[in-house]
């Protein structure tokens, strides 16, 4: 792609990610928050796959990933901090998002850690997009493990339908 394709490429990951964040809040009201999260993790790491298959080769191709890419941005992020909140009790907020915030500064660090490491041992910046997917492949291998239904309860909070 060409410098003058990236400034629309850019506009269009804004909108669709707002459009994304509308998606997953239904996704989570007919599935439930943790369900939607364990979606968007299957979307992302299937979105590093495919950066980093020999399939991904034209510009139209990557504005189209950039799309997907978009639609589960706005999406996971949107709903990750809803369903943290939903952990916390009444109260507490101001100290739980602070820890929050804190743990994802101090950890911000790893992903472009793992790019930077991948393209200097392989020069291929799709092993490097393909290095990040073990954090989204981690996190479909911890998420289900957490019990959200029991830690709304104690924290004091209402039991959403679908959790």
């Amino acid at each position: 792609m060409g410098a003058d394709e990236l400034p629309p490429l850019f506009l269009m990951v804004q909108f669709v990610a707002f459009f994304g964040a509308l998606f997953f809040g239904y996704l989570a009201r007919w599935l439930g928050a943790k369900r939607a999260i364990i979606v968007s993790l299957f979307i992302w790491t299937g979105v590093t796959l495919y950066a980093f298959s020999p399939l991904l080769e034209t510009g139209r191709q990557f504005f189209l990933l950039g799309a997907v890419i978009a639609l589960v941005l706005g999406g996971s992020q949107a709903l990750s901090r809803s369903l943290f909140s939903q952990m916390i009790p009444k109260g507490q907020e101001t100290e739980y998002f602070s820890l929050y915030e804190i743990s994802e500064r101090g950890t911000s660090w790893l992903g472009p850690l793992f790019f930077g490491l991948a393209i200097q041992f392989t020069g291929s910046y799709r092993a490097a997009v393909l290095a990040v997917g073990v954090f989204f492949v981690a996190g479909l291998i911890l998420l289900p493990l957490v019990d959200v239904r029991r830690a709304i309860i104690e924290a004091g909070n209402e039991v959403p339908d679908k959790v």
